[in-house]
């Protein structure tokens, strides 16, 4: 179960790319660096990611065993059906630069981070006897929920996601309860920190006060997740009840292991992620080193070294039987690492064309989140919302800050509504897709490796558009003006 280890196989990937890309670090310092131009490309260049992203809606459906075995291989097909044409039109200069600054400054920073909470999360395991009443998963799902904003939505979610799949191992009704913590653990509880989702640290490293989030995003938080818990409540509860209120077999007061926790030097590794990456968003040394144009600051590649050793040191220190006993395996990381290249990769014309603003083809987008001059907040929030749920969340809100005048000091200030809906949206609804961030894909597969047949890409949204859709009406109605 174990035997796959990404960890060393990122360590020596990370090590052949700098070997492949250290002549193109020394070429580097000839020239002026490429600049893609999102106004010269037309709406067309999107058309490999769409198809990417139809991919991981259709085929699970109609080719199952076929996505499961080549999901990787068709997620590189997309990224080359758009770097091949892109470089053979605007040659291998700009496709370099491009590939490089989505791979060195998006990718691999995501993919560290996301893999170093993968492990060390992994590692903590939940000893003890719970029961899936609509009592514990409701509380499981508070706990988790008021955690994301401070270990991050992914900590928190692969923390608790084992716990609640083993104590609702003898329910019927399992689905809901996965569904309902992508839309909390994985998404809304992040909305208090620059911690807790990705967004919020760009926003961040922008010069957005750390608990400015805090502070305005608290009340509309708190409005949704009441909501939907209680919702969650009442839906787990009709479906205990319809399934005669069932207990574990074999489970009685003499036999029950007592609470606690397992790999607590993991909260410690925990401790640890939280501290690199604030040492990042804090520490200005002015150092960086180009490869080929792209500036990788040194703050970063500290952290990002930092969370390497911090995922190593949490595989040495915990037991490989308590991380068997805890259900971890590696495929989630897989699965989200090989589809996310193709994700990041195809997406460069819509980001770049995005960027374009009013000059490019997505002009129209652009033009809506302003009226006489001033900003209408409710179409940031939901047009950041909803790329949010298709795109990156990240780089869509970095888009939106920019559109908004980029000054972070005015945003927190005379526009701190807009800066509100630009955060809202692009936390919230990650929790739309599959897709809107990365936990959400992480949890459906751990929650299918332990036998929970999840609903298909188009099925979750059916979820998430009947129940979170009104929720965020509501929000709007409440909060965005």
């Amino acid at each position: 179960m174990l035997k796959c280890n990404p960890y060393l196989l990122l360590v020596k990937t990370l090590t052949v790319i700098a070997t492949l890309l250290l002549p193109c670090a020394v070429f580097a310092a000839s020239a002026g660096a490429p600049h893609l131009d999102g106004a010269a490309l037309s709406s067309l260049w999107v058309l490999p990611f769409v198809c990417m992203l139809l991919s991981i809606a259709v085929l699970p459906l109609v080719a199952p065993h076929f996505w499961h075995s080549h999901f990787g291989k068709i997620s590189l097909f997309w990224a080359l059906c758009f770097l091949i044409p892109f470089t053979l039109k605007f040659g291998f200069s700009l496709a370099l630069y491009e590939t490089l600054h989505a791979l060195l400054l998006e990718y691999v920073p995501f993919i560290i981070l996301l893999l170093a909470l993968f492990t060390v999360a992994g590692g903590v395991r939940l000893t003890g006897t719970l029961v899936g009443t609509p009592i514990v998963n409701t509380l499981l799902l508070l706990i988790g929920t008021a955690l994301a904003s401070w270990m991050g939505t992914t900590g928190a979610a692969m923390l608790l996601i084992r716990p609640l799949l083993r104590a609702n191992a003898h329910r019927k009704y399992k689905v809901h309860s996965v569904v309902f913590f992508i839309f909390l653990v994985a998404n809304i509880g992040g909305s208090l920190t620059p911690l807790g989702d990705p967004p919020l640290f760009l926003g961040f490293l922008q010069g957005v006060d750390f608990f400015w989030t805090t502070s305005h995003m608290l009340l509309p938080m708190l409005v949704a997740a009441s909501i939907l818990t209680i919702v969650y409540f009442f839906i787990d509860t009709y479906l205990f009840n319809k399934e005669g209120r069932p207990a574990p077999e074999n489970v009685d007061a003499s036999s029950s292991e007592k609470l606690g926790l397992e790999g607590k030097v993991n909260l410690l590794l925990l401790l640890g992620v939280i501290g690199a990456v604030l040492l990042s968003g804090m520490w200005h040394p002015n150092i960086e080193f180009n490869v080929y144009y792209v500036h990788v600051e040194l703050q970063n590649l500290v952290r990002d070294l930092l969370l390497l050793c911090i995922t190593g040191l949490s595989l040495k220190l915990t037991s490989d039987e308590s991380r068997r006993l805890n259900d971890f395996n590696w495929f989630p990381i897989i699965e989200v690492g090989k589809l996310f290249i193709g994700i990041f990769l195809s997406m460069i014309p819509a980001i770049a064309i995005l960027k374009a603003g009013e000059n490019g083809a997505l002009a129209s987008v652009i033009n809506m989140v302003t009226s006489n001059g001033e900003p209408v907040n409710v179409m940031y929030f939901w047009l950041t919302g909803i790329l949010s749920s298709f795109l990156d969340n990240a780089p869509t809100y970095l888009v939106f800050f920019n559109t908004a005048g980029g000054d972070a000091a005015h945003l927190m200030g005379d526009m701190a509504s807009t800066l509100l809906a630009i955060s809202a949206g692009a936390v919230f609804m990650g929790a739309n897709t599959y897709i809107g961030n990365a936990p959400n894909f992480m949890v459906r597969a751990i929650a299918e490796d332990q036998g929970v047949k999840m609903p298909s890409f188009f099925g979750y949204m059916a979820w998430s558009f009947g129940i979170l859709i009104p929720t965020f009406i509501l929000i709007t109605v409440i909060f965005i003006s």
